[in-house]
């Protein structure tokens, strides 16, 4: 299902709003969340960056961290943005990717 764009500004943009809001509410040490025109960056202590942003063009939501990237589509069904090559939420991927780089297990709490 392709989004219309203003269904997905609807849906990517509080997405990535909720995002760093559970982010910031980690409180981890070492890592910081930063939202700017539509680009949300994790930056690490040692200066490791990821990036999650929205791709309105493809109506996905993009991230790259490490040497992967995903691609989000919006699915209606679950009403999660999923990677089609992978299955993959986005917001599990967030939070593996997060926890393999701190070497140990966090939980975003979804707002």
């Amino acid at each position: 299902m392709t989004l219309s764009e203003s269904d997905y500004d609807a849906r990517a943009l509080p997405e990535l709003h909720r995002l760093v809001d559970a982010l910031d509410s980690l409180d981890e040490d070492g890592l910081e969340a930063e939202l700017a025109a539509d680009i949300l960056t994790l930056e690490f202590s040692d200066g490791e960056k990821y990036v999650i942003n929205s791709h309105r063009a493809a109506r996905q939501i993009w991230m790259a961290a490490e040497r992967s990237a995903w691609h989000f589509d919006w699915n209606p069904g679950s009403a999660e943005w999923v990677a089609a090559k992978t299955g993959d939420e986005l917001w599990s991927v967030v939070e593996r990717s997060i926890a393999s780089r701190l070497g140990r297990p966090i939980t975003l709490k979804r707002g």
